[in-house]
């Protein structure tokens, strides 16, 4: 079981302490860590301690860091952000597990990636399957939600539309969805023999960049419909170069996989030789995705902490405000996973999700 543990805050790092590596040589190309390298590991224990203390179901504020107080930071492991914990116990592992039916609700899912969309389509047509698929009836229940003001999508990323002739997005979307289950997306995945395979093949349809092929290929790899090893592949988004710039300098500039991968591989080194207690997911350590999203955070992180300290975008606020909610919650993971306490039944039953 996870135990509760809160962090005090540290001062500052200083602009060069003595431990951090001057130099790293990743990818034949030598880079200097700057003072955010250190940030990044102080961030990822401060930032799992609070996760950590939440699901004990201790009081907040669960921190004494002011920068995680005020502001709003996703957990270190995507896989335990609410919007996956329901895509996994709700979307992925509930249902028909045919590997069609399976890729049709996340595809569904992760085109709008809000669950107030997903439970509205449940709502108003009931089982969601690619096998009754009904094009008309979904662009008439989403239609009708804006029509009131409802909002469709997730504000975590943009999902650009895709060009399918319509004029609204979510039309386009269905339409894409439609496309991607009648080329048989389902079967040519699992005939990946690589998960870069997997990647570019959903990177090739309309409207799927890099960012959000990576993305979707993670959350299809947390059902039993992929089973690639996250270790294997990773594609670092805007935000994660962001925090590569100011963690390496200019010259993370083509090797952001190559340095993405180094922060995996040597977490243990860096939290031992900064006296950081960070014990993993479980004891799951930090996969190459969870090393890409912490770039993205400490970021953000680095905007309060080192204003000084420039990234690509140029971006100096944090905008997303953090609100404590004293509420118990749970986590539920991949079953493949092996570090799951309870069963996927007795995970349903317990709602709603709160963020932590």
């Amino acid at each position: 079981m996870l135990q509760a543990q809160v962090l005090t805050a540290r001062p500052p790092l200083t602009d060069a302490p003595a431990d951090r590596p001057a130099e790293v040589v990743i990818a034949g190309r030598r880079v200097a860590p700057s003072v955010v390298f250190d940030t990044y590991w102080e961030f990822a224990a401060r930032r799992q301690a609070v996760y950590e203390a939440r699901l004990a179901g201790g009081p907040g504020p669960w921190t004494d860091d002011p920068i995680l107080q005020t502001h709003r930071f996703t957990n270190c492991f995507r896989a335990a952000d609410r919007v996956s914990q329901y895509l996994i116990s709700e979307v992925l592992y509930a249902g028909d597990s045919d590997p069609a039916e399976v890729v049709f609700r996340a595809l569904l899912f992760k085109m709008f990636n809000k669950v107030s969309t997903w439970e509205l389509l449940t709502t108003e047509l009931g089982q969601l399957t690619w096998a009754e698929f009904d094009h008309a009836a979904y662009d008439t229940v989403l239609g009708r939600a804006i029509a009131s003001g409802q909002r469709l999508y997730s504000a975590a990323y943009v999902i650009p539309p895709p060009k399918f002739g319509a004029v609204r997005k979510h039309t386009n979307h269905l339409r894409l969805l439609a496309h991607m289950m009648s080329s048989d997306l389902p079967g040519h995945l699992q005939e990946a023999a690589t998960m870069q395979q997997a990647f570019e093949t959903l990177r090739a349809f309309p409207g799927m960049g890099d960012f959000l092929a990576f993305q979707f290929l993670i959350d299809l790899n947390y059902s039993e419909v992929l089973d690639f090893d996250e270790m294997e592949f990773v594609v670092a988004g805007p935000g994660a170069r962001d925090g590569l710039r100011k963690c390496f300098g200019p010259q993370a500039a083509g090797i952001e996989a190559d340095l993405i991968r180094y922060m995996a591989e040597t977490q243990h080194m860096h939290f031992e030789r900064l006296g950081l207690d960070f014990g993993g997911l479980r004891g799951r350590p930090l996969q190459l995705i969870d090393c890409q999203n912490l770039f993205c955070e400490v970021d953000k992180y680095a905007r309060v902490a080192h204003p000084d300290v420039a990234g690509i975008s140029g971006r100096s606020r944090i905008k997303q405000k953090f609100t404590a909610v004293n509420q118990p919650t749970t986590a539920w993971f991949p079953p493949k996973w092996g570090i799951n306490d309870e069963e996927p039944a007795a995970f349903a039953r317990r709602s709603p999700l709160v963020a932590v």
